[in-house]
């Protein structure tokens, strides 16, 4: 026997009404959490069509056709509207019987493995959630080093090094400092509603190590700047993780995971807008000052879990409802759409590149230094080196 799946009760009609469609196959994602014992499945969704390949492809009711490259996609796209907890937990076939050969040799590609697959009524409301507000002030330098100034690329390497912070950092559940293997659920009590029952941890902290002034030894590294990267504000976050004898540490890292994915996938799409709507020069670019997109909730129907997605200021709702109709195959009131936090900003600050002569030398002197500083080992190894042969020659001499 495989590995067991435990499915809410919705995704397997969703998955029922897709098979009475007409269209020899369908593909999509399943969406859910891994834990130590089993899977929990909340969500099927169907990859959107893709018109251009379906206008090229001779043949649509050959599953050899399935353009892997837009699946892939598309499961990039859901996995930046999940929270913390939950993810997409692999793909799906619904195939006409003719093609059901061929349905199993294609998932065979994903090396698809069998599976205890078991429906169950009340899993939308076996979720207990985690928030908190994560206060970001991220200073990442661009080096002189660099002549195209790539933004994406320092960010990313800014982005790494705080995110190690958040790894190493401390959590507070409840204003308490908790054992990572104890049970997330002791000592606490379930807020029971009407028709569900969940447990809301509102009073998330997180501790990095300068807020907990650590005493840790650290060594300052001096570096020559064309500008820097500031990422300032405050983020929301949150994590989902199913009630079923939860671990500490499992939903601490649930909501390490949405911290920094967080703020990760909003810079990815501040960069793709840009370098789509208004191009990204690289290399002789000006002060930008730009405002981050904004996360947002979305309610999935039936359940206590949210989704998420990102928007722009200039955004409208119908743009959103488009995307969730798209993305995750979900109609969507304008009321149901919950802002989450104010706007957060990135502000790109480069040296101006009309710099005086005294600037300039002032650059030019800092360059040689740093590349002095860098070399100086070698500096002074070549260095001990000649002493030492000067010394043999007169010592031998003598």
């Amino acid at each position: 026997m495989g590995r067991t799946y435990i499915v809410e009760e919705a995704v397997g009609q969703y998955l029922s009404d897709l098979s009475t469609k007409l269209k020899p196959y369908v593909t999509g994602l399943l969406i859910g959490q891994c834990s130590s014992q089993r899977d929990y499945v909340i969500r099927a969704v169907r990859t959107p069509p893709n018109e251009e390949q379906n206008e090229i492809n001779l043949n649509p009711s050959k599953l050899a056709s399935i353009d892997e490259e837009w699946v892939t996609a598309h499961a990039s796209q859901v996995s930046r509207m999940l929270p913390g907890g939950l993810l997409v937990l692999g793909v799906f076939i619904i195939a006409a019987p003719e093609l059901a050969k061929d349905s199993q040799n294609a998932l065979r590609k994903c090396t698809a493995k069998p599976a205890d697959w078991k429906y169950q009524s009340a899993l939308s409301a076996c979720w207990l959630t985690l928030d908190c507000t994560v206060n970001v002030n991220i200073h990442i330098p661009l080096l002189a080093t660099s002549p195209n100034h790539d933004l994406e690329k320092n960010t990313r390497n800014g982005l790494n090094r705080w995110s190690k912070q958040i790894e190493d950092s401390v959590f507070l559940i409840n204003g308490q400092v908790k054992d990572y293997d104890a049970e997330l659920l002791e000592g606490l009590k379930k807020l029971r509603g009407n028709t569900q029952s969940s447990t809301q941890f509102s009073d998330v902290k997180v501790l990095t190590q300068l807020s907990q002034g650590s005493s840790r030894r650290s060594t300052a590294t001096v570096q020559v700047c064309s500008g820097s990267i500031n990422l300032k504000g405050a983020v929301k976050c949150r994590a989902y993780i199913h009630n079923n004898k939860p671990k500490v540490k499992e939903a601490i890292q649930a909501l390490k995971r949405d911290i920094i994915n967080t703020l990760s996938d909003r810079c990815e799409i501040l960069f793709e807008d840009l370098i789509i709507n208004e191009g990204l020069d690289k290399k002789n670019f000006e002060r930008e000052y730009r405002v981050l997109p904004q996360r947002l909730f979305v309610p999935v129907p039936g359940s206590s879990v949210m989704l998420s997605d990102y928007k722009f200021r200039d955004e409208a709702a119908e743009e959103i409802q488009e995307r969730f109709v798209e993305m995750l195959d979900q109609a969507v009131e304008a009321e149901d759409i919950h802002i989450a936090e104010e706007a957060n900003t990135v502000d790109i600050c480069p040296l101006t590149d009309n710099m005086d002569d005294t600037q300039q030398k002032q650059l030019t002197k800092a360059t040689l230094l740093l590349k002095l500083q860098q070399n100086m080992g070698v500096v002074i190894a070549a260095a001990v080196a000649v002493f030492a042969s000067i010394f043999s020659f007169n010592y031998f001499s003598d």
